[in-house]
């Protein structure tokens, strides 16, 4: 099972990792760049506006499915019969919400007509996750994996044939990149849809309104976790936009700041696409699941320590790479901001070994707790720091969510940490920090100076034995 989980979450970090890199970097900033930051932050705001009501759109039905079905595979035809039937009315539901609360929030008619395009987006993206629920519950991980970046393959190529051409440029405006992401995630839908399809054959939907009242019961659980973990996640630049008069300048510097840190988690959110199914099913089988999350847990490690080192010592150097204005501005954010890798790291490992569990109880008090903290200390720090507020706001939510799921997780399952591993582990931080403030000091170009860095760091969780030769050869053999 360890090798399973590790070799397969290479390939999808591969595929994920190169797409998403050249979408960060060749296309999602040049929208920014090519776009105001008024303009940008208005679009961002209302982006995770729609997000915020999630929980209508799925009703925790992708996590519960995915569960369920990687225990119980016989169930996929009888589920998939019945829950595409409800998600298109949660979706009608989600859709006449969104624009009610959105008038009477007192958005402009224009605002209204980007929330109507992004809403029909965000019901696509619904149906895909639900849908890719259903092929990773299978332990087709490949597959998943080359959806998962098809809707950002198709972005790229898009969007690229009008920011790499200087006259379509100049019309380029965020209406054309709104409707863009529609279309892309419509063709997703569909290629996920035939993949789903082809296992159950074409069935006939049923509307069972007993079997709806069933699943909404045992989703909901799932659908509170999701609703709060939204708020403490995405309330940031919703809060941003209405605290501070500027016109969505500040969410915009945010949005700037927070993109790399956004782009890092979907790393770590891979490892919970494959741990949830995999955890799920090897509870069911009386499996211990400790080299599995030990494995997680040393990967991930490694992965953030990196990426925070490289953060806090170039973060002006990665925001000029980026983009071509509040250059200081976004690096301040992003270096408060690069910190959150780290909780929301474990939260994903932590978080996801619960969630496999069932234990929602336990999540949804963390997360309640979350989201209280944050709502709170957003309408203290954001009125007197602006966009710094808002990201030191959301480093302690993080920080104290993901220490509460990790002692949670660590209790139910009595995994132990000897004195010794933690030893080790606290090593590791201190050598990371060594190499990448002894780096710095260094007359080199940056870039040349992260590479070392990035590498010496790989080196030093050998040294350490965070990862081993032995570990390599038993993952291939």
């Amino acid at each position: 099972m360890k090798r399973f989980f590790v070799t397969n979450l290479f390939f999808l970090l591969t595929l994920n990792i190169l797409i998403k890199s050249f979408w960060i970097l060749g296309i999602d900033r040049e929208v920014q760049n090519a776009l105001s930051a008024d303009v940008y932050g208005m679009y961002y705001a209302l982006f995770n506006f729609t997000y915020l009501f999630n929980i209508i759109l799925d009703f925790g039905i992708t996590n519960y499915n995915n569960r369920t079905i990687a225990q119980h595979t016989q169930l996929l035809k009888k589920y998939f019969a019945r829950i595409v039937p409800l998600k298109f009315a949660l979706a009608a539901i989600y859709f006449v919400i969104i624009l009610i609360v959105g008038a009477f929030l007192g958005y402009s008619s224009y605002q209204i007509k980007l929330l109507s395009w992004m809403c029909i987006t965000q019901v696509l993206q619904s149906f895909i996750s639900y849908l890719r629920s259903n092929i990773t519950s299978l332990m087709l991980f490949k597959t998943d994996s080359v959806i998962s970046v098809l809707d950002r393959s198709l972005l790229i190529v898009f969007c690229g044939i009008f920011l790499w051409n200087d006259s379509l440029r100049a019309i380029f405006t965020i209406d054309h990149f709104v409707y863009i992401q529609t279309l892309t995630m419509f063709i997703t839908f569909l290629v996920a849809l035939i993949v789903c399809l082809s296992k159950t054959r074409l069935l006939k939907l049923k509307w069972n309104f007993a079997f709806n009242l069933h699943i909404l019961k045992d989703g909901l659980p799932y659908a509170l976790l999701g609703l709060l973990m939204a708020c403490y996640n995405r309330m940031d630049s919703v809060m941003l936009l209405a605290l501070v008069e500027d016109n969505g300048v500040s969410s915009g510097i945010y949005a700037s700041g927070f993109r790399l840190v956004d782009s890092a988690n979907m790393v770590a959110y891979l490892f919970s696409v494959i741990l949830l199914p995999l955890i799920a099913k090897m509870i069911k089988e009386n499996q211990r699941i400790n080299a599995v999350v030990g494995a997680a847990f040393h990967l991930l490690l490694i992965i953030t320590l990196g990426f925070v080192a490289v953060s806090i010592c170039y973060s002006t150097e990665l925001m000029e790479l980026l983009y071509n204005k509040h250059i200081d501005e976004s690096a301040k954010v992003y270096r408060i901001l690069s910190f959150c890798f780290i909780p929301i790291s474990m939260t994903y490992i932590f978080g996801t070994v619960l969630t496999a569990n069932g234990s929602l109880k336990y999540l949804n008090l963390v997360a309640g707790l979350g989201m209280l903290m944050n709502i709170g200390l957003n309408f203290i720090l954001i009125p007197l720091f602006k966009e710094n507020g808002a990201a030191i706001t959301s480093l302690i939510t993080q920080s104290v969510t993901a220490i509460l799921q990790a002692w949670l997780a660590l209790k139910i399952f009595k995994i132990r940490f000897e004195w010794r591993y933690c030893l080790k582990i606290l090593i590791f931080i201190a050598l990371v920090a060594l190499i990448a403030f002894g780096i710095l000091c260094l007359d080199y170009n940056w870039i040349f100076k992260v590479l070392i860095t990035l590498f010496l760091i790989v080196v030093a969780s050998f040294i350490t034995k965070i990862f081993s030769i032995k570990d390599i050869k038993a993952l291939i053999s």
